[in-house]
């Protein structure tokens, strides 16, 4: 059965599959003054089919002014270079799903020292932070100064909270929630979140800590060795 395509489609598919063929083809030349370039496959008193690399597409005879043919050595390579490109877009398609897979997963880059891991993330869908990973902290923990980037008034949250940092110290807090939380393509909405009203004890965490109210929403792995973290939707 033949592949129909309209003229505009065809040209379309055409430059897409076949850009840069130096290979000599059967030659359409139409009476609107466009080439088409391809293997005449047939030739009836009022049609032609006309091979392209995107398939087969029928012509009426009314609408082509003169036909030039190839050798037939020559139209054996222009289809060989046809199956080598769409064998290069059947692997270039296959590349593609396997990123989108990789993607869902949400295997993440990070970078830091031992086992420390510090990942870039996206707060509100619009302040960067750089967050070192902390499955001991129960909140997400923020530096005063992500705050004001993210436009929050600590004057007007009430009221204050007390945190205990990893070396046993108490410190004050404000409890916030973020809308949303990213790192890469992996995101949680409504996140529970600490700012720290004193960013003296804070000096080994960058801009702050993620912690397990945003890292409870997934199942997560941690490859050390080619640092990479893999968060799964629970």
């Amino acid at each position: 059965m033949l592949k129909k395509i309209d003229i505009l489609s065809l040209l379309s598919l055409v430059f897409v599959f076949i850009p840069a063929v130096e290979l000599s083809a059967d030659t359409l030349y139409l009476k609107n003054g466009w080439k088409i370039e391809g293997i005449v496959k047939n030739e009836a008193a009022n049609t032609v089919d006309l091979e392209v690399c995107s398939g087969v597409v029928q012509f009426t005879q009314s609408e082509i002014e003169r036909i030039e043919k190839s050798a037939p050595e020559e139209s054996q390579a222009f289809l060989k270079k046809c199956q080598e490109q769409d064998r290069e877009f059947q692997a270039s398609l296959l590349e593609q799903e396997v990123e989108k897979e990789r993607r869902k997963e949400g295997q993440v880059e990070f970078s830091g020292e031992g086992q420390s891991i510090a990942l870039e993330v996206t707060l509100n869908k619009k302040v960067k932070a750089k967050l070192v990973l902390d499955t001991g902290a129960s909140l997400v923990v923020l530096r005063k100064n992500i705050a004001k980037e993210l436009g929050l008034d600590l004057n007007k949250i009430e009221p204050d909270m007390d945190m205990q940092l990893a070396d046993g110290r108490r410190v004050k807090a404000k409890h916030v929630i973020l809308d949303n939380v990213k790192v890469e393509d992996v995101e949680a909405k409504d996140v529970q979140a600490a700012i720290l009203l004193d960013d003296s004890g804070a000096a080994d965490f960058k801009d702050g800590l993620l912690g397990r109210s945003f890292l409870e929403r997934f199942n997560f792995k941690v490859d050390y060795k080619n640092k990479k973290l893999t968060l799964e939707k629970l």
